[in-house]
């Protein structure tokens, strides 16, 4: 066997969760090339990693880049992501493959009836679940990522207040009920009195600022001010990381980051939470609830209306985290 083509399109996180299915192969066989199939917008997340031997990417559809995917001949498949696009890029190569699975039934089971028959196994347990006929074993060393020199942030550009340390905290996530309402993130971080850096996309700088004005000077707003790179290096920087279920808290597990994850209406039970296990996280949710998990995505806005998901979040849970950077006087 010479060449692995690895199938992942997207997004953030599910891409970075599959680094150690990367790493193992190449560690594990490092005659094998190990090629990377995604979408192009995501490119930047594994652009660097040194397992990798070729990416391939696309915008929209596999007939971009079937032909190419043909010349490289390669002896065998790993569908990570196991859907349309994946199955016809599999058709169309024709070679052995071993495929992720997805179980939506069990969550489809979970979210409508609250009866959980998930395994009690990580995605990234599952992914490595392809390689087994390949003889690849767990190495036990979680996730990766790699951020490239040029996007390194020197801490002597934040604030004078921010350059001893701070939190970061992911306020972001792709959908409103995976996200801490503004004005409990706004009490959290009063009550926390430690500087903390903001982290999100170019669609969290309106809550940013606004959370910024209400808490003062030892607030820094960087969402929308980075590139992921840049936003990783930061991550890596921090002394923690308070995050909801979203990309950035996979890469903050990749720097083996304390990391305390804000659930709302999903569930670790998906198989989603900080990994590995050994980390030093925590979890914070409002268990027992009726209608919880009422997606395995997320919603624009709760479909019950009261969101007791967020709103009943325990503050004090997240505060009670030890200071170990400077606080405001």
């Amino acid at each position: 066997m010479k060449k692995i083509l690895i199938i992942r399109f997207s997004s953030i996180g599910d891409i970075v969760l599959t680094t150690p299915v990367i790493r193992c192969l190449k560690e594990q066989k490092p005659e094998i090339e190990i090629h990377f199939l995604t979408k192009k917008v995501f490119k930047g997340l594994i652009e660097h990693n040194p397992y990798l031997t070729k990416i391939h990417t696309i915008d929209k559809d596999v007939k971009e880049v079937v032909n190419d995917l043909k010349k490289e001949n390669f002896d065998f498949v790993i569908d990570l992501h196991n859907n349309i696009r994946s199955l016809q890029t599999k058709t169309a190569l024709g070679k052995p493959s071993a495929s992720f699975k997805k179980l939506n039934f069990k969550k489809w089971i979970l979210v409508n009836f609250k009866i959980n028959k998930m395994p009690a196994m990580h995605i990234v347990d599952r992914y490595l679940q392809t390689t087994s006929s390949l003889g690849i074993k767990n190495d036990n060393k979680g996730l990766d990522y790699f951020v490239p020199a040029k996007d390194e942030v020197n801490t002597v550009s934040l604030p004078l207040s921010h350059q001893k340390g701070y939190i970061g905290f992911v306020i972001g996530a792709r959908h409103v009920t995976k996200q801490l309402p503004v004005q409990k993130i706004i009490s959290i971080c009063k009550k926390l009195n430690q500087p903390i850096v903001l982290l999100g996309g170019k669609e969290d700088i309106e809550c940013g600022n606004i959370i910024e004005k209400a808490v003062g000077a030892f607030i820094y707003n960087a969402c929308g001010k980075y590139n992921l790179n840049q936003s990783a290096s930061l991550i890596k920087q921090a002394t923690k990381i308070i995050s909801h279920d979203t990309g950035l808290m996979h890469i903050a597990a990749a720097f083996k980051k304390e990391i305390i994850s804000i659930w709302g209406n999903t569930v670790p039970a998906f198989g989603f939470s900080p990994y590995l296990p050994a980390l030093s996280s925590r979890m914070i949710e409002v268990k027992n609830l009726p209608c919880r998990p009422c997606s395995k995505i997320g919603y624009t806005k709760c479909p019950k209306g009261h969101f007791k998901c967020m709103m009943e979040i325990n503050e004090d849970e997240i505060i009670s985290l030890p200071k170990t950077t400077p606080s405001i006087p």
